[in-house]
């Protein structure tokens, strides 16, 4: 008789720790999530118009990265805002900080208690999102916060 109550107890032990692990599991960006970000770059004068010939830098605490938009590129997430400068011959730069702000992987580790989790999180930069799509307008300088991004369009600020 003593052989099916511990059966069921291993049983049981095996369930609890299966459904632990996969609820951390869950909230750890590392798991889930890509060190890098695809984002889509576009380049426009102030009537909207793409600029041709345009060459933009891309900068975080992670690297640089160049892109000649429109383009998809592809950049090393991180806590810390990424700053765009793109230029073309006879116009004024255009300036852009994409807001940095943390997914959904951190607010899982959070939650879920994985506070050395999300330390590795932050530091490999998957616990953070850059809005999906950024357009540098010549002769602006702009925020666009990943927190205000609806769909596929970013809310842009003036700065």
């Amino acid at each position: 008789m003593k052989r099916p109550k511990l059966r069921s107890a291993a049983r049981m032990l095996t369930v609890t720790l299966a459904a632990v692990v996969s609820g951390l599991a869950s909230g750890c960006a590392t798991i889930t999530g890509s060190e890098t970000q695809n984002i889509s770059l576009q380049a426009l004068d102030s009537a909207a118009a793409a600029v041709a010939g345009t060459e933009c830098k891309l900068t975080n605490d992670k690297g640089n990265w160049r892109a000649k938009p429109p383009t998809i590129t592809v950049v090393t997430r991180s806590a810390e805002d990424l700053l765009v400068q793109c230029d073309a011959d006879g116009r004024q730069p255009g300036m852009l900080r994409a807001v940095s702000r943390a997914n959904s992987g951190m607010v899982g580790n959070i939650i879920f208690g994985g506070g050395i989790g999300a330390l590795i999180d932050h530091n490999k930069g998957t616990a953070y999102d850059y809005p999906s799509m950024l357009r540098v307008v010549f002769g602006a300088s702009q925020v666009i916060d990943k927190a205000n991004e609806q769909g596929e369009q970013p809310d842009v600020q003036a700065q």
